[in-house]
This record gives structure tokens, sequence and C-alpha cells, in this order.
């Protein structure tokens, strides 16, 4: 949900390993599906099983890099609202693993295969349940949503396009620094078109979708945009890019995007 800090970002690089030529294209054009909950289409590449047994083993190695908080005090929170989710949304909990860690990132993240985790620096931030409930909600439903396998095929599709406008181009230079940079010009405009707001499309998705799953389990939707002011205050000081450079919406559009669903849901938060 927030920035992936570099400790656990190594442990998900193999999760996203894209393919180029003709044969992944057309392999991302016959993953295309339609999702009713999300009213889109989506593109999924890869195997769902394969992606399952690589998340278990960077769910493994993350287990034992990272401290695996045992302090009551953050396991029972955690315990008690992924339970009262999970059963919300008709599922049983014990298809799930979900585990505290012990630093003081801001941080949480889920994986492919049911598999959550939180970093007790951001539930320090949280006033309630119901806050947690936000963050939780917000991951399950990354995996419901088979963002990262959706992300495997957009960055698939974004290194054939990359590739192909880069070959274009650099076609017309006469030296290979020019073919080089013509690359390196093709693969930032795909990051920054393509990519990047597909990444916080997932983010405002998951917002949304975790706010209802608030809503099924009893959880008062307003305590979201609590969190977020929260969030929104605990990173002032951070540098942050705009957020057409950025993986996350901005704080103040999630905000804004939360409060809205809230209303239709029938709740006036402030």
């Amino acid at each position: 949900m927030t920035t992936i800090i570099p400790s656990l970002r190594k442990h998900l690089k193999s999760l996203v390993k894209p393919a180029l030529g003709l044969g992944a294209l057309a392999a991302v054009l016959a993953g295309c599906t339609y999702n009713e909950e999300l009213g889109r289409s989506q593109l999924l590449l890869g195997d769902p099983s394969s992606m399952v047994s690589q998340a278990n083993q960077a769910w493994a190695q993350i287990k034992q890099q990272e401290r695996i908080s045992t302090d009551p005090r953050y396991t029972s929170r955690l315990d008690r609202v992924s339970v009262r989710l999970i059963r919300a949304m008709g599922d049983d909990p014990a298809r799930w693993e979900y585990r505290v860690f012990d630093s003081d990132d801001l941080n949480a993240f889920a994986l492919p295969g049911n598999k959550i985790g939180v970093y007790t620096g951001i539930m320090d931030l949280m006033e309630n349940d119901a806050q947690l409930a936000a963050v939780v909600g917000h991951e399950i439903q990354h995996v419901r949503y088979n963002h990262s396998q959706e992300r495997y095929a957009q960055q698939t599709l974004g290194q054939i396009g990359a590739v192909g406008v880069g070959v274009a181009v650099g076609s017309q230079c006469e030296t290979d620094a020019c073919r080089q940079r013509a690359l390196q010009g093709a693969t930032l405009g795909a990051l920054g078109f393509f990519l990047l707001p597909n990444s916080r499309e997932h983010e405002l998705e998951a917002d949304i979708g975790g706010l209802r799953l608030m809503v099924q389990a009893g959880y008062n939707p307003c305590e979201a945009i609590d969190f977020w002011r929260n969030m929104e205050r605990a990173s002032a000081n951070s540098s942050r890019p705009p957020e057409f450079l950025s993986t996350h919406p901005a704080p103040g559009n999630r905000i804004a995007q939360l409060r809205a669903e809230a209303s239709r849901l029938g709740y006036q938060c402030s």
C-alpha cells in the first residue's frame, strides 16, 4: 500500500520477470478477461500456481530476514481484524496467513497465495480496529483482484512496446550511443505513460474495495479517511515525487476517492 522499502523489494523481484517477443505479446492479448467487480477488463499473464509458488518462497524469505512481532498489542489486533474481514467476504481465515513485522516502516504488503504483512510502524498510527481494517482490507483486495498477475502482464507489454519503439527510433541513429538513448527514452515513456498510471489505478481499486469490505464487516468506513490523514501527517517531511511519477496516488487524492465512495455507501465523512 505504501512505498515498498528496499529490503522488501528484493524479495518481490522474482514475482515480476517480464518476457519479450511476439509470443509474449500473443499471450498477453489472450489473457484479457473481464472483472465484473472492478467493471473493467484485466490483462492476466502467467501461471497463477507458479506465481503463488514464487510468492510462497518470497514470504518464507521475508519471515526469515524480517523480525516477526510476538507482541500481543499488535498480533491480537491483526488476528481479530483479519478474521472479521475474511469471514465478511465469505472466505475461511485458515486459508490466509498474516504476520506483524517489527519495524518502524509505515508499510503493509500482500503477496499472491493469501499472504499479508503489516509493520508495527504503521500500526502505531492506527487509533482503532477500523483503521487497521482499512489497511488489511486494502491488502486483501490486492490479492482478490489478482493485481500481481496483472502487473506482470502490464510490465511484459510495457517492455515489448518499449523495445519496439526503441528499435524503430534507433534505426534512424548512426551510432550505438544514439540507439541506446532511444531505447532508454522508450523505456521511460512506457514507465510514465503506462506502468505507473496502472499501478496507481490498482492502489485506488484496493482502497475502494477495502472500504466496501470494511462496511461488510461492520466497520465505519470514515475511519479509513482518518487513517490516511494520519499517514499524510506522518510522512509530511518525507520526499515524495509528483503523483504522475509515483506508483501510489497522492494522499489527498486517496482521501477524496474514499470520501466519495463512503458517500455512495451511505456514510457522510468529514
